[in-house]
């Protein structure tokens, strides 16, 4: 049923945009009532506006605390036009029915999330009248029409402008986004109190909050339809609040390639690469420049480079770019802290793909991680700790009569920093803190070593090989010895250690147990 919007009430934190809204429904003759400093910047814009205090006849108290939860009021917003018994109730106590509500909530989330509020802050910040009516609005959708947000303004007022009142269609919309804020507002109260008593890492009910952020092309393949949503609360870089520079819109798998690569740059403290293709590294390197690493880890690989995505943890630089725009080297994307204007130059005009590829800017490496990694499965969701508490070396245990030398333990650290970043089976083949060679994702570690060593060839003697989870026998460790492999590190645990440690002696090969594995499914 569409209801002419002839009375409007408006009580709003966030005043962006409200007084040209409220002008072009004051324009359109609809009586504005409205509550304290809502209506004072309304008068201060020219509307003439009726206090809610002067129509219900009752004074707001407690410094605003009670002000809009009143019988005419709610009687007002609850009432249906087309039950007689409703409008008989209304008319006998004199409630004047509204149309049109417009309310958004007390900002809650940006008062915890700015950090250094107190709990009394953040009590007086929790909404009362404002949810009470987005809720009595929205339940009452055929009639009233319910407004939460600036962005919808502009949506409303067209439709009051060209037909007098607001569309059933549009009423549904906005009474389901409004449902959506108050549950979001709820959860992030429910969410406050929860981690003021210290609720552990996995709570018994996790609530998650996500927004639409961008309609994708379509998903892993051309006949899936995707977007993607951010997490609302969460924090630390992230791809999907970075700030794309440059570039064709972003697809599925460069958000998941492009994530992996801004996870795995993170975890060095120097300069550092790394090339992702299909969600593993085909090439890392650290270096004393971030332009050396990354000629470094774009040659760990070359052919898989060639439509990769790139992962820095450095501002990007004008010797970096010239890196990566030199001929035959083709990228869908690049991720990083920050970009230098001459690189950004360099990046869209030299190489051949220029104005495609995708610059993402993440902002700072520094700030925390995400506290949980969840992935969804049929029905239900997965939670872990994410795989990112840094290795106890303290732990670490050389376990063969044959020692690494000083020049293997940068690598062997380098290499063990990668693995954990593979998919499982996981085998890492690096030198000079670069990756030479990789094997993942196989069913046989047998296959991933393998693998690693075709993929390294000549580049494998001298490498260290790193390993994400124990050998159950040592056939692995005498391949990795006839390729030249100069190390070995691996968590150890099976009961076959003592062949595996054994194997290693034979063959002079230096072997650390890490009594820590880092499968990744």
């Amino acid at each position: 049923m569409n209801t002419s919007v002839r009375r409007a009430i408006i009580s709003v934190s966030d005043k962006l945009g409200l007084a040209d809204f409220a002008h072009g429904l004051s324009e359109c003759g609809i009586e504005i009532v409205s509550t304290g400093g809502t209506r004072r910047h309304l008068e201060h814009a020219g509307l003439a506006v009726t206090d809610v205090s002067t129509y219900t006849g009752f004074p707001e108290m407690m410094e605003g605390r009670l002000k809009t939860l009143h019988p005419r009021v709610f009687g007002g917003l609850l009432c249906r036009r087309d039950r007689a018994d409703d409008m008989d109730a209304i008319s006998e106590h004199g409630i004047q029915p509204f149309e049109l509500v417009v309310v958004n909530l007390y900002p809650f989330e940006a008062t915890i999330a700015r950090g250094g509020a107190t709990h009394e802050e953040a009590i007086e910040q929790i909404d009362i009248g404002g949810p009470s009516l987005v809720r009595a609005a929205a339940k009452n959708h055929a009639f009233t029409a319910i407004v939460t947000h600036p962005e919808q303004y502009s949506a409303v007022l067209q439709e009051i402008l060209e037909t007098g009142s607001v569309s059933d269609a549009l009423r549904r919309r906005l009474a389901a986004e409004a449902f959506a804020r108050t549950a979001a507002y709820d959860r992030a109260i429910a969410d406050y109190f929860a981690d003021e008593g210290r609720t552990p890492d996995f709570p018994e009910m996790l609530h998650l909050v996500l927004r639409r952020k961008a309609s994708l092309r379509y998903g892993e393949n051309p006949h899936q339809r995707a977007s993607v949503y951010r997490e609302i609360g969460a924090r630390g870089p992230s791809l999907v609040t970075a700030r794309q520079l440059n570039g064709k819109e972003l697809s599925y798998n460069n958000l998941l390639d492009l994530d992996s690569a801004l996870n795995m740059v993170r975890l060095f403290p120097r300069p550092a690469a790394v090339v992702i293709k299909h969600n593993n590294p085909c090439g890392a390197a650290t270096a004393d420049t971030l332009a050396e690493a990354t000629r470094k880890a774009l040659a760990g690989d070359p052919l898989s480079a060639y439509g990769s995505v790139v992962g820095f943890n450095r501002t990007m630089d004008v010797a970096t770019a010239e890196v990566l725009s030199e001929p035959g080297l083709f990228v869908e994307g690049a991720v990083a802290p920050d970009y230098e204007a001459a690189a950004v130059g360099i990046l869209t005009t030299r190489p051949k793909w220029k104005k495609n590829v995708r610059l993402m800017q993440v902002g700072r490496l520094d700030d925390a991680w995400s506290s949980r990694h969840m992935r969804y499965i049929e029905g239900g969701m997965l939670v872990q700790q994410p795989d990112t508490i840094a290795d106890d070396v303290a732990q670490w245990e050389v376990v063969t009569e044959t020692q690494p030398t000083e020049d293997l333990w940068e690598d062997l650290r380098f290499g063990w920093a990668i693995v954990r970043h593979v998919k499982s089976n996981a085998i890492v083949l690096a030198k000079n803190q670069a990756l030479c060679g990789v094997g993942a994702g196989q069913m046989s570690r047998v296959d991933s070593v393998e693998i690693a060593i075709h993929k390294a060839a000549e580049q494998a003697a001298d490498c260290i090989l790193a390993s994400d989870a124990f050998f159950p026998f040592p056939d692995s460790i005498h391949r990795a010895a006839e390729a030249g492999v100069a190390a070995v590190i691996q968590p150890g645990g099976s009961i076959r250690d003592p062949e595996v440690i054994a194997a290693c002696n034979e063959r002079h090969l230096p072997m650390i147990f890490t009594r820590r594995r880092h499968f990744r499914h």
